[in-house]
């Protein structure tokens, strides 16, 4: 990846170089490759930017320009297997360039800075437009929505941080730290206390002596209370650790629930673009899976870690002060492991990684089935999805096996290693006691000491596997809890009681895939105003509503409500004082009323039933099995699509917005139920300022006006009479719908 981002970069370069300064006019601002001909031929191509317009290059020579001031739109266009950058002039449109789609991202992007550029006179980088970006340091592109790159995050600081989430529960945590110094204190005395037994009774001349002569009973109490002390030993050890891990585990499970709690909120405040660039199974990984691994990394892996550290640093210095040629030969493994430990523990992390990706896509795969699985049994596509989800799983199933399969034959590695020092403090201790100058007990104490180092080492082998796991975990969290808010409320926000006044000044939006869905939009409502917006597929008008509710942020100009600027307003005040209604209508699963209480927690149930009356709803609810407190199954599937609309419609009266939206709120009724509806949307949209999105152009006659989008750009206003007198784009969609009307009846 890296390797082929220097190429493209180099290759940009050369071929600026071969443009002569001369060959343009204006101030250079910026530049991009494209690699086909207009007729279709493979070609080195770079449009050169400038204040002026667009001059393209093809092979070193200039082959055609548009300038700014002849060109009213630049629109990016997506072919089958190509795409262009096509410029409106008064002549027709100009092809400026054409590229394979391997060019699309950065032809689209630079659609969208060009045209910025001319509205607002600056022309935005990548970071501005949200583009795709990399890694500064290895130069990896970043997974969409992600902020780090999981193979440079600095680890000490992450691990740091991680321990440091752990404060509040300090009072666990110290309890955890004086018992485990006191069984470590256990383990040290373990093996001296054997070599005592060993040497002081089972090996001992002195001791066979006394029980030949007839003091056999004082050698065997000693030998009991030895045999005691042992057992009296291995069970505060067991104690003190269970204690010990009792403690640090209710640690873990407080601070696991704050954490997820934490990652929650923190998704729930991520602006829609920035979730739309995360699927649902990486965000639930995230809050289930993630949290659960610091949770272990906190009550498990890092007093384990803590606990053989200090085990191998005391047994070390234990063998050094009794035997410094011992305690020398019984290390004698650990750099060499230490060596390939170091040498894996980067390709480790690159496995779990993909092994984690690989988990949340099957993950998602599922959630899309169990979602649509109304849709799956209508069209009988188990079998497909079945299939896909099996593909899913296959293929974490591939990745996990090849990842155990590399684990498996590292663990034999570094035992192989352990066992060369097994080896050679036998032969050391076994030479010494052939020779009389250490006893069988000594050596067992000291072949003790060293199975406790070389148990620590041995857990120390498996640190680069679980270090590996934990940091793709951790750096996931943080990169979430960390990311910076695309629709951020300001730090000093403007609130207050609205009246309804709206007024988009100059408003440009581009999604991250394309050009400016939005183009320099301007548009006044005045209090109590029902607007209809009109336009066709594609023409911004959903857009429109997202950018209102601020779910999206413009590009460029502004959108006020009574003078204040939306981004001077907190979202939570912002859409307390809305009402939406949806054409998807979404229910909670639950009862009735808590899904019209929603809107307003804590609701009485007076205030729900009059909102229920006055969105026609309430004669059916009480007709319901238990009236309100009807369970209702998930997304409201158990009404009829009129009944899930009324209630989202009492959802809506329910908080008493000032300012009303109705994205095609009545496109998937019928007629007949649409016209009940139609009354209802009129009680709720009575003194409020509304804007009305509709699919069937009749449901808007009651608009103030109408207002009609094409291509982003609001091309026509006025009311329905006035804009069919015009005879423009509104009345061609009127007549369209009139002539399938016609045929529908015929």
């Amino acid at each position: 990846m890296k390797k082929k981002k220097k190429t493209e970069i180099r290759t940009a370069r050369d071929l600026l170089a071969s443009v002569p300064e001369s060959s343009y006019s204006g101030v250079f601002i910026s530049a991009f490759v494209y690699d086909l001909d207009l007729d279709g031929g493979v070609t080195d191509g770079i449009a050169v930017v400038t204040e002026d317009g667009i001059f393209a290059y093809e092979r070193g020579s200039f082959v055609r320009s548009v300038l700014f001031s002849d060109a009213a739109e630049l629109e990016f266009m997506t072919l089958v297997g190509a795409c262009e950058i096509v410029a409106s002039t008064d002549g027709g449109p100009v092809i400026v360039c054409r590229g394979t789609l391997r060019c699309s991202d950065v032809m689209a992007k630079n659609v969208r800075r060009i045209v910025r550029f001319r509205e607002t006179g600056k022309y935005p980088t990548d970071g501005e437009l949200g583009a795709d970006r990399v890694c500064p340091k290895c130069g990896r592109r970043l997974r969409p929505g992600m902020n780090t790159c999981v193979n440079c995050a600095d680890k000490g600081s992450v691990l740091k941080r991680t321990l440091g989430m752990a404060r509040p529960y300090r009072k666990y945590i110290v309890l955890s730290v004086l018992l485990f110094f006191a069984g470590f204190a256990v383990n040290l005395l373990g093996p001296y206390v054997n070599r005592l037994l060993v040497d002081g009774y089972i090996d001992s001349e002195t001791a066979k002596a006394a029980v030949a002569g007839g003091e056999g009973g004082a050698v065997f109490r000693g030998f009991a209370l030895t045999i005691c002390l042992m057992a009296g030993l291995g069970l505060s050890g067991y104690v003190m650790n269970s204690l010990r891990n009792l403690s640090v585990m209710e640690a873990g499970v407080r601070l696991v629930v704050d954490l997820r709690r934490t990652v929650f909120d923190k998704i729930e405040k991520m602006s829609v673009s920035t979730l739309s660039r995360r699927s649902s199974g990486e965000l639930m990984r995230t809050v289930t899976w993630d949290t659960s691994m610091i949770e272990r990394f906190i009550t498990v892996d890092a007093p384990n870690l803590i606990q053989q550290s200090f085990l191998m640093i005391a047994v070390f210095a234990i063998l050094m002060i009794k035997d410094p040629v011992l305690a020398l030969i019984i290390v004698v493994p650990i750099p060499a492991c230490l060596l390939v430990g170091v040498r894996v523990s980067g390709m480790f992390r690159r496995m779990y990684h993909r092994q984690w990706h690989a988990s949340s896509e099957s993950g998602t795969v599922l959630h899309d089935i169990f979602s649509g699985i109304r849709v799956v049994k209508a069209y009988r596509t188990e079998k497909r999805e079945e299939e896909r989800y099996d593909g899913a799983t296959r293929k974490e199933r591939d990745i996990e096996l090849k990842n155990e399969t590399v684990f498996n034959l590292f663990d034999p590695i570094f035992s192989f290693i352990l066992s060369l020092g097994t080896l050679l403090l036998l032969l050391y201790t076994g030479g010494r006691i052939l020779k009389g100058e250490m006893t069988l007990g000594e050596a067992m104490m000291y072949s003790s000491y060293a199975g406790l180092l070389y148990g620590s080492l041995g857990w120390m082998t498996r640190l680069p596997r679980m270090m590996s796991r934990t940091m793709t975990s951790l750096v996931k969290i943080f990169d979430i809890i960390d990311g910076g808010e695309d629709v951020a409320d300001s730090d000093d926000p403007n609130d207050g009681v609205i009246r309804g006044e709206v007024e988009f000044d100059r408003v440009s939006f581009g999604y991250e895939d394309g050009g400016d869905v939005l183009k320099n939009l301007s548009l006044k409502v005045a209090p109590g105003e029902t607007v209809g917006i009109v336009g066709r597929s594609g023409a911004g008008k959903s857009t429109m509503i997202n950018l209102l509710m601020r779910l999206y942020d413009p590009g460029s100009g502004s959108i006020r409500i009574d003078g204040v600027d939306l981004r001077d307003m907190t979202q939570h005040s912002l859409r307390s004082q809305m009402g939406v209604v949806l054409q998807e209508t979404f229910l909670f699963r639950g009862t009735v009323f808590d899904n019209i209480s929603y809107a307003v927690p804590g609701a009485s149930r007076e205030a729900v039933i009059t909102a229920a009356k006055a969105a026609g709803a309430h004669k059916f609810i009480v007709r319901l099995p238990d009236g309100y407190d009807t369970v209702i199954g998930e997304k409201g599937h158990t009404l009829s699509g009129g009944e899930r609309q009324r209630i989202a419609i009492a959802r809506a009266l329910l908080h008493d917005p000032k300012i009303i939206i109705l994205d095609e709120a009545t496109s998937s009724l019928d007629t007949e139920t649409e016209h009940d509806i139609q009354e209802t949307l009129a009680r709720l949209t009575e003194g409020r300022t509304t804007f009305a999105i509709a699919h069937r152009l009749s449901t808007l006659r009651g608009a103030t006006y109408l207002i009609v989008l094409d291509k982003g750009r609001l091309v026509e206003q006025g009311t329905h009479d006035e804009l069919m007198r015009l005879g423009g784009i509104y009345y061609g969609l009127v007549m369209a719908q009139r002539q399938m009307s016609k045929m529908k009846k015929e």
